[in-house]
C-alpha cells in the first residue's frame, strides 16, 4: 500500500502487499464483513426510490422489523458492550448512538458514520484500533435500517447535515472527529461544508459521490442487487465485486444488511456531488483515503480532485485496497488517522 499525500510524498507499509495478495482466511472473512458493510448499493437510489408508502424510512411490516433486529443483534454481538447507548432526539427523528470509552488521549472523540444500508455493527472490525486513539461513538443513520427512527422527511443535503448537527450538538464533547465510510464519508463532508461548528476534523474512507461520480458500470450492475425481491445471490455477487472478489455470504453483518434491504423502505434523496467551490470553502481539516481498486469512482480522479479542492486536505491512496478498504486495512487506517489528528492538533 502506498500513501500519496497532497504534497506528493509517498510512504510504504512493510508487508502489506503480501497480505493483500494472500490473505489469511480469518482476515479474509473480516474483509468480507466490511465489504458488505461499506458497499454503496443504495447510492444509485434504486431500492430507496419506491413512490408509495410514508414519506419517511420505515419497516414494511412488524414481522420484517423483528427479522431485521434479530439480525442486528447477532451482528452487534461482535462489539464489546457499549459504555453508553444514546437516543438523541432531533427535528428529523431519534438518532441511536453507542459510546465506547477509549484511551485517555486528550483527542476529541471519533464519531463513525456507516455506509448506506448499513448501521453501527459494521465498525466491529475497526473498533479495537480506533479505541487506542480515544473514545468512539458509532451512529445508526436516520433514514437507514437500524435503531434510529425517522419522523420527518429528509429532502436534501441541508436536511442531511442538520439532523446530524443536532445530534452531535447534544454530546458532552464540544467537538468531534468524524470518520465516514463510503456514503458515510459523503455525510461527513456534507456536515463539514454545511454545519461545521461541532466538527474538529473529518476522515473520509473511499467516500462516494464526493470527489468523483459513480461509474456507469457500477450503476448498472447495482440495479438487480438493490431490488428487495431479487435473490440474495444477486446482492452477494454485487457486494463481492465491490470488495475485489471477496466472498460475501452467511456473515452477521451481511445478513443484517440483506434483511434491511428486504424489510426496510428508505426514503432518502440521492447524494449530490459537491462543487469545487463548496469543497474549497471547507475550513475543516480533512483526511481522504482513496481505495486504489475502488469501483465506486475513478480513484485517480477522486484523489486528484480532493488534492486540488480541499484547502486543508491530506489525501492518501491505498493502491491495493477495494471499496472495502476499511475492513482490509483497519490497523493502517487507525495509524493514519492518529497521525492526521496529531498534525491537526499540533
Amino acid at each position: 500500500m502506498d500513501g500519496n499525500a497532497s504534497t506528493g510524498d509517498e510512504k510504504e507499509v512493510p508487508g502489506e502487499a503480501t497480505e493483500a495478495a494472500s490473505p489469511h482466511p480469518k482476515r479474509r472473512r473480516r474483509w468480507t464483513a466490511w465489504a458488505v458493510a461499506a458497499l454503496l448499493l443504495v447510492a444509485v437510489g434504486c431500492w430507496a426510490a419506491a413512490p408509495d408508502g410514508p414519506p419517511v424510512g420505515h419497516f414494511t411490516s412488524a414481522r420484517g422489523h423483528d427479522r431485521f433486529f434479530a439480525a442486528y443483534e447477532r451482528a452487534m454481538a461482535e462489539f464489546p458492550e457499549p459504555d453508553a447507548t444514546l437516543d438523541l432526539r432531533t427535528d428529523y427523528g431519534v438518532v441511536r448512538m453507542y459510546r465506547f470509552d477509549g484511551a485517555d488521549s486528550g483527542n476529541a472523540p471519533l464519531v463513525l458514520l456507516p455506509g448506506r444500508a448499513s448501521a453501527s455493527p459494521m465498525f466491529a472490525g475497526n473498533l479495537p484500533s480506533l479505541l487506542e486513539i480515544g473514545t468512539v461513538y458509532t451512529v445508526d443513520l436516520i433514514g437507514e435500517p437500524g435503531a434510529s427512527i425517522q419522523t420527518r422527511p429528509i429532502r436534501d443535503g441541508a436536511d442531511q447535515a442538520l439532523w446530524l448537527h443536532e445530534a452531535l450538538s447534544q454530546l458532552p464533547e464540544p467537538e468531534v472527529n468524524l470518520l465516514g465510510v463510503s456514503i458515510g464519508g459523503w455525510a461527513a463532508m456534507n456536515l463539514a461544508v454545511r454545519q461545521p461548528d461541532t466538527v474538529a476534523s473529518a476522515t473520509l474512507v473511499d467516500p462516494a459521490m464526493t470527489f468523483a461520480d459513480i461509474p456507469l458500470e457500477t450503476a448498472v450492475r447495482s440495479i438487480p442487487a438493490t431490488v428487495s425481491w431479487t435473490p440474495d445471490s444477486w446482492r452477494e455477487d454485487f457486494n463481492s465485486w465491490t470488495a475485489g472478489g471477496a466472498p460475501v455470504k452467511d456473515l452477521p453483518v451481511a445478513k443484517m444488511i440483506e434483511s434491511g434491504m428486504e424489510n426496510y423502505a428508505a426514503r432518502l434523496p440521492l447524494p449530490n456531488r459537491f462543487s469545487a467551490d463548496r469543497l474549497g470553502s471547507a475550513a475543516t481539516p480533512v483526511l481522504v483515503i482513496i481505495a486504489g481498486q475502488s469501483v465506486m469512482h475513478d480513484p485517480d480522479e477522486a484523489a486528484r480532485n480532493a488534492q486540488e479542492t480541499l484547502i486543508r486536505g491530506t489525501v492518501l491512496t491505498y493502491d491495493d485496497a477495494s471499496h472495502a478498504a476499511s475492513g482490509e486495512y483497519p490497523g493502517e487506517i487507525a495509524a493514519d488517522v492518529a497521525d492526521f489528528l496529531s498534525d491537526v492538533e499540533s
